[in-house]
């Protein structure tokens, strides 16, 4: 099916619906808020309910885009047991309920005539909604607890699946589904100008069209990232025609930051590490980061894109985060389309973009995480690059605690090089030092890495 009989299928289901229901990826980010909330406003406008709900807080970041404070945090459908009463034979005088032993008695007082079992019936709820949009989600379980709370919700209402990511389940009744698009917003123009002429009402106002725009910079890196295309110039240009706020958007997410933020990006960028044989460059960030530097998750920003300045020589670039929630979640990015971030993110059951991805591992530990990520890393990079097994290191993991690790070292740092104990290399004091700033790996001779735990 064509894009623009896409396009026709999801106006029309628009049209025919009255109580929409807008989802939006968690954790949310510029193009999924801006793609929810310039649907919200649209919908709005021709007269219908809408709802954007989001399992994770808007990051303060994005907090400035229109109507941020609309989005709720949790659903509310009516999968309501209800008991009907047929009060053709009686008048009603009153309904009390008492709970005991968990169970519920409700007492049903007539103010005429008798009620008996005949005039008693059960059903459940209808649905509060009609129609449900997601926007920029490969997968249902991208919606967090929305999802896993309220399943049955997915299978009841028709689901419209509008995205740009090349991992994309196909979810929906209708899947809007452009790898091409720089963003999902860049998705939503068309739609929303065809919806436009086929109502005959002005709907992509300013505050749409700067949600619209806040997409496209935010998925582009403003403009810099390899899915930058000639057509979201064009999508961005156009979007400033209807008074979209550039500078705006410019000004709050790439020239304000906040000094809990950047004392964490510090911290990140001190901890980069170089793998130069698999040319992987990482870094981490473990919740005593966030606590040391009073910073939130939502802080952690663009600093993927920071490392990416900071990583020549390396053809794969990831950020390992230990979340609040106890997640650990991974942002990847590639230097070249011919290296596919969404096939690394797959390994770990996530996905993305050709040259950006993520994935998320629940309850692990962030240490043994981290080396599990970059051992099948590794892996990719040994087939891709064609490493034979002698050409890689040997890792050591010596399982030992900071205190006695660097007590070891402390008592071997005068070893001398030229005559190393036991065949062994020199442990210079510079190592010491090293481990004693609580690095998380050294290298003690060549061609071996030795690794310690705190």
């Amino acid at each position: 099916m064509t894009g623009s009989q896409l396009q026709t299928q999801i106006i029309q289901l628009i049209q025919k619906s009255e109580k929409i229901l807008i989802l939006p990826s968690s954790p949310p980010d510029g193009d999924s808020i801006g793609s929810a909330l310039a649907l919200f406003h649209v919908i709005k406008k021709l007269g219908k309910q809408a709802t954007v709900a989001c399992a994770d807080p808007v990051p303060e970041a994005i907090q400035f885009l229109p109507t941020t404070n609309i989005i709720d945090s949790k659903l509310v459908t009516s999968n309501d047991f209800i008991v009907t009463l047929d009060l053709t034979k009686a008048k009603l005088d009153t309904i009390k309920t008492d709970l005991q032993d968990n169970k519920v008695n409700i007492i049903i007082t007539p103010k005429e005539g008798t009620l008996g079992d005949k005039d008693v019936s059960f059903h459940y709820g209808q649905s509060k909604y009609d129609l449900i949009i997601v926007v920029d989600t490969g997968d249902l379980s991208q919606l967090g607890k929305l999802y896993e709370q309220n399943a049955g919700l997915f299978t009841q209402v028709p689901v419209i699946n509008i995205d740009h990511h090349i991992s994309n389940n196909h979810f929906g009744k209708i899947n809007y589904i452009d790898i091409m698009a720089s963003s999902t917003t860049e998705l939503l123009i068309p739609v929303l100008e065809e919806l436009s002429k086929v109502t005959g009402k002005e709907l992509i106002t300013e505050d749409v069209a700067t949600l619209l725009l806040a997409g496209i910079i935010t998925d582009t890196g403003s403009f810099q990232n390899a899915n930058t295309s000639p057509k979201a110039f064009a999508n961005a240009s156009h979007l400033l025609g209807y008074g979209a706020r550039q500078q705006e958007i410019i000004q709050h997410i790439y020239k304000t930051k906040n000094l809990t933020m950047l004392k964490l990006w510090g911290r990140v960028l001190t901890k980069i590490q170089f793998d130069k044989l698999f040319r992987i460059v990482w870094s981490t960030i473990s919740q005593q980061d966030f606590k040391e530097t009073q910073s939130r998750d939502e802080d952690t920003g663009d600093i993927i894109d920071e490392l990416m300045t900071n990583a020549p020589g390396a053809d794969i670039v990831l950020l390992i985060k230990q979340r609040h929630d106890g997640i650990i979640s991974g942002s990847i990015r590639t230097v070249s389309p011919s290296i596919d971030a969404s096939v690394i993110a797959e390994m770990f059951d996530g996905g993305g973009h050709t040259q950006a991805a993520g994935f998320k591992i629940k309850n692990g530990d962030l240490l043994q995480t981290e080396q599990n990520i970059i051992k099948k890393i590794r892996e990719f990079q040994a087939k891709r690059l064609n490493i034979h097994p002698d050409e890689q290191p040997e890792v050591v993991d010596l399982k030992l605690n900071k205190e006695k690790f660097t007590k070891k070292l402390e008592a071997k740092k005068n070893w001398s090089a030229a005559k190393p104990a036991a065949g062994k290399k020199a442990a210079p004091k510079d190592i010491v030092e090293s481990v004693a700033k609580n690095q998380d790996e050294i290298d003690l001779q060549p061609g071996v890495t030795y690794k310690f735990e705190v």
